[in-house]
């Protein structure tokens, strides 16, 4: 199995390498990126591209906090960091409404307690990684097994109204395909719960996961989706007012 890569951020220099040089000798992950700068971290791991990141809370610089930092990237975070404490709240809704792995460990540790919180991080990743799958029926095909995190959204058929039970399905590697008698009401009998399957507008449910941006002025969001002409191509679905600010959040 492949090695995670990771990215670290600490604005206490002798700290970071110090960090590294023990996740390096754990060998349970490649590090990607050391950063001592949130403002060189963010343009640092767009070409790094890390799975896994180690963050410190309270920089030197006023440029970002590290929590702020995680809800941008969105990534599992393990937050390394001596007031981690006065962050709880903010751990505790990173970890709830983007459903990724957050942890913390607080300074001053030692290697060892350092190491058996990385081990657990890391399990729980790779539990969390394991695909989740339903079975939906499309027209003549019967179930179906899709993985829950290829689905970007539902929609009401197109043809026959929002007052139908058909709802279109639109994925990130097949093309859309038809579900008879689907009704959003009973979503989340089939395992496609709420909390990932956010209500945007009557006539749409996006898996929050895949929003890729908000774009205020139109007041949709865009997502990627796989066409029927067998392309990834960007859709943008209209949000209703009424759900306009719990997607703000989410994009914050």
């Amino acid at each position: 199995m492949s090695k995670l890569k990771a990215a670290l951020l600490d604005d206490n220099k002798e700290q970071l390498l110090l960090n590294q040089q023990m996740l390096e000798s754990f060998g349970m992950v490649s590090v990607v990126s050391s950063c001592a700068s949130a403002k060189v971290f963010l343009e640092d791991v767009k070409t790094t591209q890390p799975e896994v990141l180690f963050l410190d809370l309270n920089l030197g610089d006023s440029y970002m906090t590290g929590m702020e930092v995680a809800f941008q990237l969105k990534l599992p975070v393990l937050f390394v960091s001596s007031n981690t404490a006065q962050y709880i709240k903010e751990i505790e809704k990173l970890k709830r409404d983007y459903d990724i792995c957050v942890d913390h460990i607080t300074k001053p540790f030692t290697e060892q307690e350092f190491l058996k919180t990385t081990q657990r991080f890391l399990k729980e990743i790779e539990l969390f990684k394991k695909e989740e799958f339903i079975h939906l029926d499309f027209g003549m095909s019967k179930r179906n097994k899709i993985a829950i995190n290829t689905i970007v959204y539902l929609s009401t058929d197109k043809n026959k109204g929002a007052e139908s039970n058909n709802k279109q399905i639109h994925f990130t590697n097949r093309k859309p395909e038809n579900l008879i008698d689907f009704s959003f009401t009973k979503m989340e009998d089939k395992g496609l719960l709420k909390s990932q399957f956010i209500t945007i507008h009557k006539s749409f449910r996006v898996n929050a996961k895949h929003i890729k941006a908000y774009h205020k002025s139109t007041e949709s969001i865009e997502v990627e989706v796989f066409t029927a002409q067998g392309k990834l191509e960007s859709k943008y679905l209209q949000v209703s007012e009424n759900y306009q600010p719990l997607v703000k959040q989410l994009k914050k």
